[in-house]
């Protein structure tokens, strides 16, 4: 059985390379979690589509299942869910957000 608000997540994941499922947009995020990958990616001069959660309450419960991961930000490469807002900030620390954009074709304008 198919489930629409998947389809409609696996759209957006297909559609573009960066997905940032997000409370509030890259512009005026809501909330703190948010604001930080926002601030990372923005450091790091990667363009990535925000996806606002709270227009959309279908979406909004619907990432979490999908992901099986039970909060959000939730930051999508190429497909693959890289994590929530503290393993993005542990991976840009350390440098390996940095190698897994770049592995994945991704251009990174910052390096750090």
């Amino acid at each position: 059985m198919t489930n629409p608000v998947f389809e409609r997540i696996e759209a957006d994941i297909k559609a573009n390379p960066v997905v940032l499922f997000m409370k509030g947009t890259p512009v005026f995020p809501q909330c703190g979690f948010s604001a930080r990958v926002v601030q990372i990616l923005s450091h790091l001069g990667v363009p990535f589509k925000g996806v606002n959660v709270l227009e959309d309450m279908e979406i909004r419960e619907g990432i979490k299942a999908y992901a099986n991961w039970p909060t959000i930000p939730q930051l999508y490469v190429k497909g693959e869910f890289l994590g929530g807002c503290d393993i993005v900030m542990e991976m840009f620390q350390s440098g390996e957000l940095q190698s897994a954009l770049e592995e994945k074709g991704v251009p990174v304008a910052a390096k750090g």
